[in-house]
């Protein structure tokens, strides 16, 4: 059983009742189900393969980042827990998980690691298992602090390979903040290499791998005896994998684009994507709709209510009077949040004493994290949305035929070849965004059908909109049947314009854009024709105060702009 990716969303999703679920609904959830392979005489493993904060007031609003979100997810028994990206963004966060949360004493090193580099355990029913833990590529820039070893040097070390060598192993668990079938180019996956090297290896031994960090529901198929899972995003979904490697019968090839099961196979392999909800839960977990808490998962409900509340979570900027997506509305349509974030950075990003100057204002897809849901806009939602503290640059007085050009310059995409690398050691700046946005709950681009299987968990007529999961297995691994979601491309940057004439076009702009942009930018000026001779020393720090950053616009233009029925703000989804 896997949750991943839960980015310290604890106390689940308010305004979407669907994934409402909350830590301690979890916790609950957890201890019944835990209790069950002792009746039916199975093993169950509780694996999570990170990503805990990031993306959350809970998490996020503290200094470093976790500090109240961590014990919580102590109150967890897990068996695995890896690693993930978000963890090594900031110096302060990556050495409060290496001095508090991974509790691996440290030596008299220079470099040590962050945890195990492997665990060995036998199962309740005996089974023997060796565990790796790794990382993707692209992780990690601190590297004063951090440093990340690459899987294929990890491969080459005798720990390693006396470790692989034990004889006394019946499956390998591969647990990793990678994603099990790469969306990303291969080379940026740890998965590929390291299971290619175990089935070289030991090719008698079973892996079963669990990945992460794409937030998608997803099941991969290696070879036949090798299968990965991957949940879904920020604590919205689990995938219960039962029975998945019971001989070593030929599986056959990967599921093509008609998500259609390749063949019948002759072992027993399923798995199952939860929503995350109580609904959910409590059926799974006890069998009845209605019974699902435990003392432990009570208290933890209450402690999540209260820290939320002495954080000032709660505080509504405004009243947001329709949902805005990432991904389910075309770009310029009213509905999209970038669509927004032009009309809200127009609004909002601008120094007054140059208020009169034309401007520019360029904001990277990256900084939109999630949906920005229908209902009261709180300051735990202006970190849902927007959580990054990227502060504002900017070029003066850019020549408007210069500075037209730089958005299509900057959203051509761009190529580069990465290792693979895993995480071993720890020893500050920003990292650049990355894949794991957010997207509407769903997955694919299908509809399915209701099915009786389903249809006990919720009895719906009507499929609600959300998660619907193509994967090496089909299209059946959804525990609940929702509608499809459309998904549209978004580009990767978008431009405000504010103070234009209202005829023609400027001679001149003030070109804003966030602080980790500028060579970009810089680049994209020189690109003209004869070329420029920009720099980044060109770029001017804090085009607003130090504090006014991209988790600060939304929640200003809110204050400005959503204060219609403010007391009285409907819910929407």
């Amino acid at each position: 059983m896997q949750p991943d990716d839960t980015h310290g969303w604890l106390e689940g999703h308010v305004k979407e009742r669907n994934y409402g679920a909350d830590w301690g609904d979890f916790v609950s959830f957890a201890k019944h189900i835990q209790d069950k392979p002792v009746e039916k005489n199975v093993d169950l493993l509780l694996i999570d393969t990170s990503d805990l904060h990031n993306r959350n007031g809970l998490s996020d609003v503290t200094t470093p980042n976790g500090e109240v979100t961590n014990p919580i997810f102590e109150n967890i028994d897990y068996d695995l827990l890896t690693p993930g990206n978000h963890k090594l963004i900031a110096a302060d966060v990556a050495y409060n998980t290496f001095t508090k949360f991974s509790k691996v004493e440290p030596d008299e090193r220079e470099w040590v690691s962050i945890g195990r580099r492997s665990r060995y355990f036998t199962t309740k029913q005996g089974l023997r298992i060796m565990a790796f833990g790794v990382i993707l590529n692209r992780t990690n820039n601190n590297k004063d602090i951090t440093r990340i070893q690459p899987a294929a040097e990890m491969i080459e070390e005798d720990w390693f390979k006396d470790t692989v060598n034990r004889q006394d192993i019946d499956l390998f668990v591969l647990i990793g903040h990678n994603p099990v079938k790469p969306r990303i180019p291969k080379s940026e996956s740890s998965f590929p290499l390291l299971m290619d090297t175990l089935r070289t290896t030991r090719p008698e031994i079973p892996v079963q791998g669990f990945g992460g960090h794409t937030h998608r529901r997803d099941f991969h198929i290696y070879d036949n005896i090798s299968i990965k899972s991957q949940p879904v995003q920020e604590g919205v979904a689990s995938p219960e994998v039962k029975n998945a490697l019971v001989n070593k019968s030929t599986i056959g090839e990967s599921a093509d684009e008609s998500c259609s099961k390749t063949k019948d196979f002759d072992i027993q392999l399923t798995r199952r994507y939860l929503d995350w909800n109580r609904l959910a839960f409590a059926y799974h977990a006890t069998g009845s709709q209605n019974i699902l808490n435990t003392p432990e998962g009570l208290n933890m409900t209450k402690g999540i209510t209260d820290s939320r509340n002495s954080l000032n979570l709660t505080f509504v900027y405004g009243c947001a009077p329709q949902t805005y997506c990432i991904l389910c509305k075309p770009f310029g349509d009213e509905g999209n949040i970038y669509t927004l974030v032009q009309t809200a950075a127009a609004a909002t990003v601008v120094d007054l004493d140059r208020s009169a100057n034309s401007r520019m204002i360029i904001v990277n897809q990256g900084a939109i994290r999630y949906d920005l849901v229908q209902g009261p806009f709180t300051v735990d939602d202006a970190y849902i949305v927007c959580p990054y503290t990227t502060t504002f640059r900017f070029i003066a007085d850019v020549p408007y035929s210069l500075a037209s050009k730089v958005l299509d310059y900057i959203n051509k995409p761009k190529t580069t070849t990465k290792r693979s690398i895993t995480v071993d050691t720890i020893s500050s700046q920003m990292l650049g965004y990355d894949e794991c946005n957010n997207p509407s709950p769903h997955n694919g681009t299908k509809l399915l059908k209701p099915k009786s299987l389903f249809r006990r968990v919720l009895d719906v007529d009507t499929p609600t909109p959300g998660y619907t999961t193509c994967d090496d297995l089909g299209d059946d691994g959804d525990d609940t049947p929702h509608s499809e979601i459309p998904e549209y491309t978004q580009p990767a940057h978008v431009q405000a314009t504010a103070a234009f004439p209202q005829d023609g076009e400027p001679d001149k702009v003030d070109l804003i854009f966030s602080d980790f942009l500028g060579s970009r930018i810089a680049t994209a000026l020189n690109s003209a024709n004869p070329p420029k001779n920009y720099t980044t020393d060109d770029t001017r720090l804090y085009y607003l105060p130090e504090d006014f950053t991209t988790n600060t616009f939304l929640p200003t233009y809110a204050s400005m702009a959503w204060q219609d029925n403010i007391n009285d703000c409907p819910i929407g989804g």
